[in-house]
Order: structure tokens, then C-alpha cells, then sequence
């Protein structure tokens, strides 16, 4: 029989009233909790470094013709030469459904078709950092970290870089102060008063999922299918659930750092955030992170009056010379990250750079261009061959990096986004 409802319709469950999605006519499976386990060697981590709009193609990019290892670094990559032989440029590389000028990062680690779903206006689907975060995220606190800053110049949509299973965006932290807290204060509420919170969660998502089987019944495709997407929301926050109660009773690492100081932006912002990445890595409170970085307010810090958008329209004087300033910025922050990863030394005497994968870059490479994505890779953790400059056959799938690190790490995948088979130049 066919159920009639408002178009407005509620589940109610223990009190609670939770919205269902507008359907034309008006399955659920149990994620079981994820064990937590102590590492016994270093794991491996992944992080990946988004930028707005792009870089100075003239100045950014080593010349084509150099390979190798015996390249010349560019004007916009020299701050990074103390650390020459362990990061690779790769040139060549695009995602092939890209169409935004001023997305820099919406589908960079996803390669996604935005047309792919009939009806909608954007669809996005995982993004690699979250491919990490499903298989080796179960072992710690925070499945992944996203970082943000309030400043989203030249990203285009989304909450962060992160996009989950569904292409759904994944929020990210823009407080250095509150990433801080997270990572590693104390929770304010006393053990049984949490553990009731989460009981009560659980309640509600019980009462809400009995009642949606009889919802489900009698909807068209379309709805089926809808709801089937909002339902997988509620199922996500159930996983959520296991890993909150599975940590509950464990108290949070000791943080290796200060509280960052409140207000921060630009540079310092930047660098702060490094430090919490580190940190974070450090004490395996998680072992997948992105950071979308900031362009308007790295210029201010910069003492640079060109607004982002008029910088990436570039040509010959202010906006060039701004331009190159945000690059040597960049590489300069960059640099200090590989020499703190460098200096934070495992447990069995390695460092953390040795088992990390990181990855710096965006899906503009400059003005309008959305081909030859700037790409830098450093870090151990992807067993990835460092200290070169690789250029690629033109329009290589960005996403075959992605899926080299990923294979790399050990996550055996067959493909991630538009990609067509590993960078076999990368592999050490």
C-alpha cells in the first residue's frame, strides 16, 4: 500500500524529530564500531596541503626540459632546497571533468565528474584523504582532521578538502585554538555523563531507523533512492557514535605543544596549523589530514594590498610580483614543515617524515589554467621515489598520484576518481 505524507515529514523517535528530505511521493545496514588498537611499528600518515588559486606559472614551474634528478630548482620552489632531495615536482597532471577556474580544490583529491549524477548541479565523490581514513583511521581518536580557514579565496565549494563516500562535503576546523583543544584537553563532562549522551544518541538513531522501514514502503525510485542518501547521513553519525564510546574511558596524549595564541591569520596562521599537524601525527591522535590554506588573509600578512582574485589575473607588475611573493611564502612554510617532520623523531628511532605522505598543490595551476596541476610530494610514508622532477605525459590523470600513495601505503585500491593506473616513475 502506498503511504501518504506531507511534504513535510518527521521521524520521531524518543522525543526527537528529525526532518526527512523533500520527496516527490510523500535499508539499513549496521556499521559495527571500530576496534582501537596501539600501533606496534610506526604507521603510516597522510597529509595533503590545498591551495586556492594556483601558483606563477613562469616562475613556479622548474623548466620542462630539466628531468631528474639534476634539475634546477624555480625561482618559486628555492626556499625549498635544503630539502631538494626529498620532495618530487610532478608537471603534466589534470583532472579531466575540472571546468571551474576558481575551484581550486573542490575536486583536486576527488577527480570527480560533477555531471555524473543526472539532475544535480555538482556532484563530488570521496576524496583521497578520506580513502586513508577508512582504512587506517579505526586505530585512532579522530578518523581524519580537517583544517580550514575562514578565508576560502580560490577553493570554490565545499567545507574543507575533505568530501566523504557520498561526494558530501566533510566540515574542517578554521580555529588554530580549537583544533588545539580538540586534539588535547580534557573533556569537560564527567565518564557517565558522556557515556549517557551517548546512549541517548543511540535511542534516537534505534527509534528513527525502526520507523524509516516503515517509511520506506510504497516510495518511487527517486525517493528510494533519496532517502536512501539521507539515511546514510544517519548511519555515518551512528559510526561516529562507536568511536566517541570506544575512546570514551581513554584520556587525550599530551600535547607536545603550546595553545596556539588566539587570532591568527595569514603566515601565522599557516605555520600554527603546520604545527598542529605535526602534533596531531605525533601523538597518532590521527593519521589523515588535509588543511585548505588561506590566500587573502597569507597577502595581508605579506603586507600585500592585491585582493587574491585580481593576483590570480596576473601579468607583468604588482600582481605578478604578488603572486610570486604568495609562492615563496608557501614554499618557505612548506619547507619548515619538512624540517619539523624531519625533527620529530618514532619511537624506534626513525622520524615522522619517514612515514608520512605529503602532498602540496591545487586544481588550478594558474590564472584560468586547469591543466598541469603544481604538485609537490615529499615524505616516506607512500614509499614513493623523492628528489626528482617528472614531467608527464600532458593531461595525466591527477588522480594516478593519488592512487600511487595510496597503493603506496599499503591501501590496496583499484582506482581513485578519473584514474587510470599508477605513476610508475614515482615508485621508489
Amino acid at each position: 500500500m502506498k503511504n501518504q505524507f506531507n511534504r513535510r515529514h518527521f521521524l520521531r523517535g524518543t522525543g526527537a524529530l528529525i526532518a526527512l528530505p523533500a520527496l516527490e511521493s510523500i535499508g539499513f545496514r549496521r556499521f559495527a564500531s571500530a576496534a582501537t588498537t596501539a600501533p606496534v611499528t610506526p604507521p603510516k600518515r597522510s597529509v595533503f596541503l590545498g591551495i586556492g588559486f594556483g601558483v606563477t606559472k613562469e616562475t613556479w614551474y622548474p623548466n620542462q626540459k630539466e628531468t631528474g634528478a639534476d634539475y634546477q630548482l624555480s625561482p618559486g620552489l628555492a626556499p625549498l632546497a635544503r630539502h631538494k632531495s626529498d620532495f618530487t615536482v610532478v608537471q603534466g597532471l589534470a583532472n579531466q571533468y575540472s571546468n571551474e577556474a576558481h575551484w581550486g580544490s573542490t575536486f583536486w583529491l576527488t577527480g570527480a565528474n560533477r555531471f555524473s549524477v543526472p539532475g544535480q548541479s555538482m556532484a563530488n565523490s570521496i576524496s583521497v584523504d578520506q580513502v586513508v581514513a577508512q582504512r587506517l583511521g579505526q586505530d585512532t581518536r579522530f578518523s581524519s582532521i580537517q583544517l580550514d580557514s575562514t578565508d576560502g579565496s580560490g577553493h570554490g565549494p565545499g567545507l574543507s578538502l575533505a568530501w566523504d563516500q557520498r561526494g558530501k562535503p566533510v566540515s574542517g576546523q578554521t580555529d588554530p585554538v580549537q583544533v588545539f583543544h580538540k586534539l588535547f584537553s580534557a573533556d569537560a563532562l564527567p565518564l557517565d555523563q558522556r557515556q549517557a549522551a551517548i546512549a541517548e544518541n543511540r535511542s534516537v538513531l534505534d527509534a528513527v531507523l525502526t520507523e524509516a522501514k516503515r517509511v520506506q514502503r510504497g516510495l518511487s525510485k527517486t525517493d528510494t533512492d533519496k532517502l536512501d542518501e539521507y539515511f546514510q547521513g544517519i548511519r555515518d553519525i551512528e559510526t561516529r557514535l562507536g568511536k566517541d564510546e570506544a575512546w570514551l574511558d581513554v584520556p587525550k596524549s599530551k600535547p607536545p605543544m603550546d595553545e596556539p595564541e588566539p587570532g591568527l591569520k595569514g603566515k601565522d596562521e599557516i605555520e600554527i596549523m603546520y604545527q598542529l599537524i605535526v602534533a596531531a601525527m605525533q601523538t597518532d591522535s590521527t593519521r589523515a589530514l588535509t588543511y585548505r590554506m588561506p590566500c587573502h588573509s597569507l597577502l595581508q600578512s605579506l603586507d600585500i594590498s592585491v585582493a587574491p582574485h585580481n593576483m590570480s589575473h596576473y601579468s607583468p607588475g604588482e600582481r605578478m610580483l604578488a603572486s610570486q611573493a604568495r609562492d615563496n611564502a608557501h614554499s618557505e612554510l612548506l619547507a619548515g614543515l619538512i624540517d619539523k617532520l624531519k625533527a620529530t623523531k618514532e619511537a624506534d628511532g626513525s622520524s615522522l617524515f619517514d612515514h608520512t605522505a605529503l602532498a602540496f598543490g591545487s586544481n588550478i595551476s594558474s590564472i584560468h589554467y586547469l591543466d598541469n596541476c603544481p604538485t609537490v610530494l615529499t615524505g616516506g610514508g607512500a614509499n614513493l621515489k623523492l628528489g626528482q622532477h617528472l614531467v608527464l605525459p600532458k593531461d595525466t590523470p591527477l588522480c594516478n598520484v593519488w592512487l600511487t600513495i595510496l597503493n603506496g601505503m599499503g591501501i590496496d585500491v583499484e582506482r581513485h576518481g578519473d584514474s587510470s593506473g599508477i605513476v610508475k616513475a614515482l615508485q621508489a
